[in-house]
């Protein structure tokens, strides 16, 4: 049957039935802002385990030439040091976090009244002090909050072993490894032939060689080798993969620093395709640090700190052994990729985030919530990673609810119920459970 409604009429009815249809899309996108599964549920406490941010490569150039055809590039501070883009960047996280936690109700929007309510403390490498003095300086600029740390060059057992890994320790991380790389190491240059030549061909063309030109190494080349570790290491996993993980973050960070694109792996990567390469650095981090035997050893008194700190805010009450202060509402504690890969291997915690799966990348922070039921006062714990994306680093990029920092939720599966939270005693139980009593030791003194 033919309409007999006025054409202009129709058309005005259409288009606003599909506005309707595109508000009613929406709301769900909308709602997802604030999980149904918070509603009822008062934020009270957070711990960040935080990376620190972008830094220069550990090794000396010398070391890294041997493997490309072309020289790598200079950068401005020495081996290992945060990098002025590198503060900038953690100073811009530090204030996306005081928004986030100020909308969450933990802290004023703006003023230094709240800085007594937070601690942030860091392993004494430079790249870490500076990391959190960056990260102060964004969450509460111009208050002078203070970071503690060790004295430079000084090891804190917080982020590293307390002491020298017995023999039986070590042959058993050995054991461990071996174990999940069917009894040899040569398997994950096996398994990971194609994108190890990813990178290879890369290293073998990209860049001008200079005038006397000396043989370049392949990865191929490398031998693989599994032995026991020594000091403060479980094991030591080497080979083509071990190789490959360092020169792809070594990539990573030229990116992330913002250096010109022909500095960038000679111009021959970009985002996307370094996407890829990381996978090479995540999978040797996979076996090397984040198989359990090792991670129990290296993270265990990181866990029992964490552990303390958040039954401490649920109580109120002092803890001895807990890092911070029972009024605090944030404790930061900056650290290293291994101390996130330890602690994600022990939980059995996996993630994907800016479209890299399990990467730990500069100033990424593993971070977990106390929330307090209104109604009832009980207590669960839950977990995210949180991290910024290649081209926010790259470009410095003002972080807000327009354009935030990749965050992902995270499943404890020991304890996790369906809407991802895990109630506290459980919580508890379940890090005291999986960290090695014999390798906590006392707090260390600043």
């Amino acid at each position: 049957m033919a309409s007999n409604l006025p054409t202009g009429f129709t058309l005005r009815m259409k288009t606003l039935l599909l506005l309707l249809a595109g508000l009613l899309a929406l709301a769900p996108a909308s709602r997802a802002q604030q999980p149904a599964s918070t509603a009822g549920w008062q934020l009270r406490f957070v711990v960040y385990l935080s990376r620190h941010g972008v830094r220069s490569p550990t090794g000396k150039a010398s070391q890294l030439d041997q493997y490309s055809i072309a020289p790598w590039p200079k950068w401005s501070v020495a081996p290992g040091y945060l990098t002025p883009h590198g503060y900038q960047l953690m100073q811009l996280f530090g204030a996306y976090d005081r928004s986030l936690l100020a909308s969450e109700g933990l802290f004023a929007p703006t003023g230094c009244d709240d800085a007594r309510r937070i601690t942030i403390y860091a392993d004494s490498d430079q790249r870490t002090r500076e990391t959190g003095k960056a990260l102060a300086a964004g969450l509460f600029p111009g208050c002078n909050l203070p970071v503690g740390s060790l004295p430079e060059g000084t090891q804190d057992p917080l982020f590293h072993p307390a002491r020298s890994a017995s023999p039986q320790a070590t042959a058993l991380a050995a054991a461990a490894i071996s174990g999940r790389v069917g009894g040899d190491p040569k398997n994950l240059t096996l398994a990971y032939h194609a994108q190890l030549a990813q990178l290879d061909d890369i290293l073998s063309r990209c860049g001008t060689p200079p005038a006397q030109d000396p043989p370049r190494v392949s990865l191929f080349n490398i031998s693989a080798a599994l032995n026991s570790g020594m000091g403060d290491h479980a094991a030591e996993l080497r080979g083509p993969l071990s190789t490959a993980a360092t020169l792809s973050e070594d990539i990573l960070l030229e990116y992330t620093d913002g250096m010109p694109e022909k500095d960038v792996a000679w111009g021959c990567v970009n985002g996307d395709s370094l996407r890829s390469l990381i996978n090479l650095h995540t999978a040797s981090f996979d076996f090397a640090q984040r198989t359990p035997a090792v991670a129990r050893m290296q993270a265990s008194n990181l866990l029992d700190r964490i552990d303390r700190a958040i039954r401490q805010a649920a109580s109120g009450r002092p803890v001895p052994g807990a890092p911070d202060k029972p009024s605090d509402r944030a404790l930061f504690l900056v650290g290293h990729d291994t101390n996130i890969a330890n602690i994600a291997g022990l939980l059995h915690l996996t993630w994907i985030a800016d479209g890299r799966r399990d990467d730990t990348a500069p100033g990424s922070a593993l971070v977990f919530e106390l929330w307090q039921n209104k109604a009832t006062g009980a207590y669960s714990v839950r977990a995210y990673l949180t991290v910024q994306t290649l081209e926010q680093m790259r470009t410095a990029a003002t972080l807000d609810t327009a354009n935030p920092p990749a965050r992902v939720p995270l499943f404890l599966p020991a304890c996790g119920a369906a809407d991802g939270s895990c109630p506290l005693d459980a919580f508890s139980r379940t890090l005291r459970t999986a960290l090695d009593p014999a390798a906590v030791t006392s707090p260390a003194k600043p």
